[in-house]
């Protein structure tokens, strides 16, 4: 690898101090590098960013934040099928690999060629019965609208009925994603690689309730139910924390896997496993 684009949180990197460090280095080691976040400016959001600044020839994008700027990231290239590598700046995080400490000696093995790249499935989903939707590279959340009501979930696998829950709502989550908002709602932890994707209700009230591994070829459809003979429960929708939509009594959404994947470098040889026990101490 010779060519980098390196992609900032403005929030984390605010006067590009690590940004502008991490070209350098780069440079001197005779590649090539430059920031998609040209100056300080914290009012920046990433839809702002110019990311058609990226050219197909470009080897790996270094993101510099946590997850959660990672994954932002990963919506914006996920076209373009170059690698990308975070580094962690934030607390804790599963998905960037680097931090600080070993962020150089990390770029150096990229350099050298010295990396492996590792396929992490997307999913996309959509209101039924229309066309626009978005991609996730996390999980896909029903959840409620900010009061405090239980919804009703009718879930729906390849078109047969598979099961009500009642709760705070459903997560469809991927193995990347299995690390996040599924784990927290006491969903299995999955490793990146495998081909599944995880049903997990959250807070769910009834205590026979459990969580369904299925493949990723499967489509879910999940329906919003009235629990009180109304018209008048609603729920949202939200990609990777991202809101997208609001469901009304009987209003569908359709979740399945996306044509897309990501690659993410792996510089180390840190198992899974090996990562999870540091992780989680």
């Amino acid at each position: 690898m010779k060519k980098f684009v390196i992609v900032a949180n403005p929030y984390k990197d605010p006067e590009l101090k690590v940004s502008n460090e991490i070209a350098e280095y780069i440079r001197s080691k005779g590649g090539t590098a430059y920031s998609l976040l040209d100056r300080p400016d914290p009012s920046i959001s990433f839809e702002e960013l110019d990311y058609g600044k990226i050219t197909d020839d470009t080897d790996c994008i270094i993101v510099l934040g946590g997850d959660g700027t990672l994954i932002r990231v990963v919506r914006k290239t996920r076209k373009t099928n170059i690698p990308l590598i975070g580094v962690n700046l934030g607390t804790l995080g599963y998905l960037c690999e680097l931090d600080r400490d070993n962020m150089y000696q990390a770029i150096y093995q990229l350099l050298n060629g010295n990396y492996s790249l590792e396929k992490r499935m997307m999913i996309k989903g959509h209101r039924k019965g229309e066309d626009k939707g978005r991609t996730a590279l996390n999980d896909i959340v029903v959840h409620p609208t900010g009061v405090l009501a239980v919804l009703r979930l009718n879930v729906y696998v390849n078109g047969e009925f598979l099961t009500t829950y009642d709760g705070d709502g459903v997560i469809i989550s991927t193995p990347t994603g299995s690390t996040g908002y599924n784990l927290s709602a006491g969903g299995p932890i999955i490793e990146p690689g495998a081909d599944i994707l995880a049903l997990t209700p959250i807070n769910a009230h009834n205590l026979n309730s459990k969580g369904i591994i299925l493949r990723s070829e499967d489509v879910i459809e999940v329906e919003l139910v009235s629990r009180r003979g109304s018209e008048g429960d609603s729920a949202y929708v939200s990609c990777d924390g991202d809101r997208l939509t609001k469901l009304e009594v009987g209003d569908r959404f359709v979740v399945e896997r996306a044509a897309h994947t990501i690659n993410i470098c792996k510089v180390n040889k840190q198992s899974f496993l090996e990562t999870m026990r540091k992780k989680m101490r």
